[in-house]
């Protein structure tokens, strides 16, 4: 318990100390992660209340040039179903998200070599021009900084970017060897040097992570000090190579999201999907656990389940953004509730 009182008033650990917190959480009857839990609740009260910034997630594409091996859009998955959005149906995902009361739209795609910067940067004038009381966010993987800049400067307010595990070796097992953890971790400074609100992220139990790889994620996180930061279990996709592999864990998951609260009190944190998806409740007990974000799909009924990241994805109900209404009973039951604002992070505000 001594670690766990020291984080929550020093908001830091030493790696050391962090890795035995961690494999330590569930000693003395899960009292360490009860502890935590409420400390990281009450930390994200002092700063944003008990409000919840909802985030339009509008995935546009589902074409990757990736080949990750834990994804579902990967480019050699022959059976995912593909699709584009047209530039008149991102609109229209914005205009009933606007009606909605959302104020963030998150255009989110697998790096589909289709949207160029040209088409990109007319989307986001467009939605920037049309919508000026709203943030753009958005998350279109690894692009140059030329590509970032324009985007930015079109009307981009924030840029979500995976860095999926702040470890070189352990990125190496996640990935083909076209694709690098140091351009990874190069673009998440480029965004943060033009001027983004930057999000980072990482799966919890993806293959072959340790707790020494949690420890970096952790460590990264503290010294990066994001904006948003992403964390949810690692899900399997049956046509990926790790389709057979186990699903992370829900506790584990909710545990970090208390620590990362705890290491940065101010951060956007939202309650994934994929903690839905993994447990029913998994999206309110991530609230009650220190997340202060929900991202409901905008994007067409029809193509919902075509952006297949991983297997068992909820994509109706209360996840389609249209029921606002049991969204909003969820997060109350949870003891928040919902704001229609731009909910902009504190990260860097005095």
């Amino acid at each position: 318990m001594l670690l766990a009182e020291t984080l929550v008033q020093q908001h830091d650990l030493p790696d050391e100390d962090l890795r035995l917190l961690i494999d330590g959480r569930n000693e003395d009857d899960g009292r360490i992660r009860a502890f935590l839990k409420k400390e990281a609740s009450e930390c994200c009260a002092r700063y944003y209340h008990e409000e919840v910034f909802l985030r339009g997630l509008i995935e546009f594409t589902n074409y990757c040039k990736n080949d990750c091996f834990y994804c579902g859009i990967r480019r050699s998955n022959p059976h995912a179903d593909r699709y584009r959005l047209s530039f008149d149906e991102i609109l229209s995902c914005c205009r009933q998200g606007y009606d909605l009361g959302f104020r963030t739209f998150v255009l989110q795609g697998g790096e589909d070599p289709y949207f160029t910067d040209e088409r990109m940067e007319k989307i986001v004038s467009t939605i920037h021009a049309e919508y000026p009381d709203c943030a753009i966010t958005l998350s279109l993987g690894e692009r140059s900084e030329e590509s970032y800049q324009r985007l930015f400067d079109a009307g981009a307010d924030r840029y979500l970017l995976r860095h999926e595990t702040a470890s070189k070796s352990h990125y190496e097992k996640l990935h083909p060897e076209q694709m690098s953890f140091d351009n990874r971790m190069k673009c998440l400074e480029t965004l943060r040097r033009i001027g983004y609100q930057t999000g980072c992220g990482f799966m919890v139990g993806s293959p072959y992570q340790t707790t020494a790889d949690l420890v970096k994620d952790l460590r990264f996180l503290k010294t990066f000090q994001p904006h948003m930061v992403g964390i949810g279990p690692f899900l399997p996709q049956k046509d990926t190579p790790f389709g057979e592999m186990s699903a992370g864990s829900v506790e584990l998951t909710l545990f970090l999201l208390s620590v990362i609260r705890l290491l940065l009190p101010k951060v956007l944190l939202p309650a994934t999907t994929a903690l839905g998806t993994a447990q029913s409740d998994g999206r309110e007990e991530g609230l009650r656990s220190g997340a202060n974000v929900i991202m409901p799909n905008l994007s067409p009924v029809g193509v919902r389940k075509k952006y297949a990241l991983y297997d068992n994805k909820i994509c109706t109900g209360e996840e389609a953004a249209e029921c606002r209404g049991c969204l909003e009973r969820r997060v109350t039951s949870a003891g928040f509730h919902i704001v229609s604002s731009r909910g902009d992070s504190l990260i860097g505000v005095e």
